[in-house]
């Protein structure tokens, strides 16, 4: 029989497409019954493999797996019943329908879907190198060879089989999760929380609208949060090398003893550390105890109850416990500048401060912007700081949030606390896509990128 496919050229290419148009009957044969070239070449376990995952992805999809899909585009309308039963003369319930579980369910078939067009790309381009394989007359690996090789050439994709999985299921599956409930109205208002429906865009628009009292919250929020995290990674960071610089000196003495009593404060739990905090800053704590009794102030100061004080006070808390992380950072670096530098800089008449801002300064900028780009991040979703010492208060912004709420310690308020789980979904959304463009933007202006090769 005259081949009407076109003449075939082995072994030029190797991907889905090319193996789809360069190849013979069988392998093109193999994209709807899988496995069917290896059986044909006597790779039987191989090629029993891969019918077996398309007979079983079948058979799922069959009877399971196109109901569930179906389902995501209404997300369910059965309310649970009730009926009065005359005979035992009690009400009974029927089961209703979940939204929260036929969403899940629906994208975690998409997300099976998409693994087994995956699995199926796999079975076209081996199928191709066996029939590549064939045309030279090389050898076919038999089964218990290519389990050898996974133990030696192929190590790698063994060892990163799992961690990847891992990665799917409890990574990008709740991420999608997370963000598909962003355009639902999944949320207490309505009584929403067990049938809920698409809403598009309306949950993101009420969130940016600056007119809504919603949308007021939200950038009153955001705004401090950037506020809150350019000081707290400017501060540390300055502050922590400005430490380190002068237990690094060749005058200080007793280095170790310097560096040991400020490291104890990173081998103390935070989260012991800041409630000690927040129970010696309340208004009968021990630092107002110990300032009227010394008579330097009159009355309790509102360390946690004033919304000026309160951010003053999570931000220089902030400073004792992050500047001890800064100082380990950066003294390994302090030590690698090259003493020439200074030393020339001597020479030519520079003092302390010029020598700080001239070489210290920007030689530490070139070598840790990406660990400021990671603090700033960091502190962001600094949830700890903000929700142990003062929850979000004082004062509160709109219904929803506090004065030192972070857009983080709003997310939970809104989730765990107050049941809109739509509205913590898009302040997610934004929270990731601001924290994107602000990490991209500032590594790509810096030095660390533009000039990998070296400083100076």
């Amino acid at each position: 029989m005259k081949n009407i496919f076109p003449k075939l050229r082995p072994c030029r290419h190797s991907g889905t497409i090319s193996a789809l148009k360069y190849g013979d009957n069988s392998t093109r044969l193999s994209a709807v019954v899988m496995g069917l070239k290896h059986l044909l070449n006597k790779q039987i376990a191989k090629g029993l493999l891969f019918l077996g995952f398309e007979v079983g992805y079948l058979v799922f999809m069959i009877t399971k797996g196109f109901h569930l899909i179906s389902e995501l585009v209404t997300l369910g309308d059965q309310v649970q019943g009730e009926v009065y039963n005359e005979a035992k003369s009690i009400y009974e319930y029927t089961s209703g329908d979940s939204s929260l579980t036929i969403l899940l369910f629906g994208i975690a078939t998409i997300g099976v879907t998409v693994l087994f067009i995956r699995l199926w790309q796999v079975n076209i381009i081996s199928a191709y190198k066996i029939q590549c394989k064939v045309a030279k007359d090389l050898h076919l690996n038999t089964f218990k060879e290519d389990i050898q090789e996974l133990f030696d050439k192929r190590l790698h994709i063994l060892l990163l089989f799992a961690p990847l999985t891992g990665i799917l299921i409890f990574t990008i599956l709740p991420l999608i999760f997370m963000i598909s409930m962003a355009f639902t109205n999944y949320s207490k208002i309505d009584s929403k929380l067990i049938l809920f429906d698409w809403v598009g865009l309306k949950n993101f628009i009420d969130i940016l609208n600056f007119n809504s009292s919603l949308g007021q919250t939200f950038w009153s929020v955001a705004a401090w949060t950037i506020v809150w995290a350019v000081l707290a990674t400017a501060l540390n960071y300055i502050l922590g090398m400005l430490l380190a610089i002068i237990i690094n000196r060749k005058d200080t003495h007793g280095k170790s003893f310097w560096r040991f009593w400020f490291i104890l404060s990173i081998a103390i739990p935070q989260f012991v550390s800041l409630l000690i905090m927040k129970t010696m800053l309340q208004p009968s704590g021990a630092v107002n105890t110990l300032l009227l009794g010394s008579g330097l102030i009159d009355s309790p100061l509102p360390f946690l109850t004033n919304p000026t004080w309160a951010r003053a006070t999570v931000i220089i808390i902030n400073l004792w416990v992050g500047i001890p992380f800064t100082m380990i950072q950066v003294t390994g670096i302090l030590q690698n500048i090259p003493h020439e530098l200074y030393e020339s800089a001597k020479v030519d008449g520079a003092n302390s401060f010029v020598i700080f801002t001239k070489i210290t300064l920007p030689y530490m900028l070139f070598v840790t912007t990406p660990y400021l780009i990671t603090q700033f991040t960091g502190n962001i979703n600094n949830f700890n700081v903000i929700y142990l010492l003062t929850g979000g208060a004082p004062t509160p912004v709109g219904s929803t949030a506090g004065k030192t709420d972070l857009l983080v310690t709003w997310l939970y308020k809104l989730t765990i606390d107050q049941q809109y789980y739509n509205l913590g979904a898009v302040i997610g959304i934004l929270t990731f896509v601001i924290l994107s463009i602000v990490s991209l933007i500032t590594y790509r202006s810096s030095g660390s990128y533009k000039n990998e090769e070296g400083f100076m």
